[in-house]
């Protein structure tokens, strides 16, 4: 699998600014603002941990594909998207957690 999945949802969400509310979700999501996106976020973030919690694997699966689709609208209203991520995850790659939390601007 490829990271392809990814570079088409994220073309996707940047067309779907254009599109009105009543037409698409995730125009609606833009409509609704950063806060509407955030929302989302934390209510995505908050199930995919009661799924780990239940240790059902579909569950898993399920929440945590939800909670990526909404971080990725919520990258795309802020004119990011998941290359931007992909990028500092490969700077990261090798170093130690610790160091790299060290070297972050306060």
């Amino acid at each position: 699998m490829s990271d392809q999945i990814l570079k088409d949802l994220a073309a996707e969400l940047e067309s779907r600014k254009s599109a009105k509310a009543s037409d698409s979700y995730v125009a609606s999501l833009y409509k609704g603002g950063t806060d509407a996106i955030l929302k989302k976020v934390g209510e995505e973030a908050t199930e995919t941990i009661i799924a780990v919690k239940s240790g059902d694997r579909d569950d898993i699966v399920h929440e945590t594909a939800d909670l990526w689709f909404h971080t990725l609208v919520m990258l795309a209203q802020q004119d990011l998207g998941p290359e931007d991520v992909l990028q500092e995850l490969q700077r990261r790659f090798g170093q130690s957690g610790h160091d790299e939390k060290a070297s972050r601007k306060t």
